[in-house]
């Protein structure tokens, strides 16, 4: 039986404007110099999307396999 797709959030963190900036339908936050304090703005916005119910994934550009 074939079983329904998931309804997921993506945040991405990226490059936006020179600096690294987490992504979200569209609407960056978090932008920083440093990439390791962008990741931590998306992990935290992820863990507030996961107990409001909702699936979460982070995507990291230019790195493969990150999770939290």
């Amino acid at each position: 039986m074939k079983q329904p797709p998931i309804d997921r959030i993506v945040i991405t963190v990226c490059r936006n404007d020179g600096l690294w900036a987490a992504e979200e339908a569209g609407l960056f936050f978090g932008a920083s110099p440093d990439k390791d304090i962008a990741k931590a703005s998306a992990m935290r916005r992820a863990r507030k999307r996961i107990e409001e119910g909702h699936a979460c994934q982070i995507r990291i550009s230019g790195e493969n396999g990150f999770a939290i």
